[in-house]
């Protein structure tokens, strides 16, 4: 279903966070409580914001949406990848260096580079031929191939770390994506997984692109902590540790130059304790060990 935008349908939403958060005793007193209703009276009485006209938004791919994205992915400040890279690259940097690595889903190779950084040799799959551009400029010697998650290019037990950073959530599930990384990395090898956090999903938080056909939205499934767990361990895949690291503060404030004009405080309670991201670091278990021969008893 195509999703309606409207600027003070936002604002009155991230109001409403933040007062429901006051009601569960996150935050805020009775003049707190009473700012934020002086605040949503001065929005829906202003005019300039009433007057506005919301955009439908429709839906798009996301081989059309990253070829858009391509051109610009590196240098957005997306507040995203500033959370999620430091914990991921902890994770990395912690397991055997000199192996093979996969990147599926690798994007403009931003992972790639930095297992290469680590003496990984480094395979990277993705759908965009666009962002695989980008990706081979970097690392002109790694191997990088269009294909998908579900269909990998690779055989059985052929990595030792395979990493799938802020992409399944484009998956209609995650079975399938789970099973090809389980079916590639080796006995004992690493999977690492990060992705947007459903509940920033529910904020709003879906990828989105702008053209002249106006904006589009890329799929965004609600994947939960409970779909994971099953679909890893339908997988034959083993949970080492699972991080939800927050939004936390950023550069400019939370919500974009209208949030942080008319109502900062309310996207500050909206989205610096929410969950950012859903980290993962897996597992393939490691192969059984053959059973020492017993001695006959003497």
């Amino acid at each position: 279903m195509p999703s309606y935008l409207h600027p003070l349908a936002f604002l009155l939403g991230l109001e409403g966070a933040a007062l429901l958060r006051t009601q569960a005793g996150d935050l805020g007193d009775a003049a707190y409580v009473e700012q934020r209703i002086a605040e949503i009276r001065s929005l829906v009485t202003d005019p300039d914001l009433t007057r506005r006209a919301g955009t439908t938004a429709g839906h798009t791919t996301t081989e059309e949406g990253y070829a858009r994205w391509a051109e610009h992915y590196d240098s957005d400040d997306n507040p995203l990848i500033a959370v999620e890279e430091p914990l991921v690259r902890r994770i990395l940097s912690a397991l055997p260096p000199g192996g093979r690595a996969l990147d599926a889903a690798c994007g403009t190779g931003r992972h790639a580079a930095f297992l290469a950084g680590l003496g990984h040799e480094v395979v990277g799959v993705d759908t965009s031929p666009e962002m695989l551009a980008r990706a081979r400029a970097k690392l002109p010697d790694a191997g990088f191939h269009q294909a998908d998650l579900h269909d990998l290019p690779a055989g059985p037990e052929s990595f030792d770390v395979v990493i799938c950073a802020l992409a399944l959530t484009h998956q209609p599930a995650l079975g399938p994506a789970l099973a090809e990384f389980a079916r590639v990395v080796r006995p004992g090898g690493h999977v690492v997984l990060s992705d947007i956090h459903p509940l920033l999903l529910y904020l709003g938080g879906v990828p989105t692109v702008s053209g002249r056909d106006g904006v589009r939205a890329m799929p965004a499934g609600r994947f939960l902590a409970s779909d994971y767990i099953t679909a890893i361990h339908e997988a034959g895949l083993e949970i080492l540790s699972c991080h939800e690291p927050r939004c936390g503060k950023v550069p400019g404030g939370h919500g974009g130059p209208l949030a942080q004009e008319r109502c900062p405080e309310a996207a500050a309670a909206a989205y610096e304790d929410t969950p950012a991201l859903i980290i993962w670091h897996l597992r393939r278990p490691p192969a059984p060990r053959a059973a020492a021969a017993q001695e006959p008893p003497t």
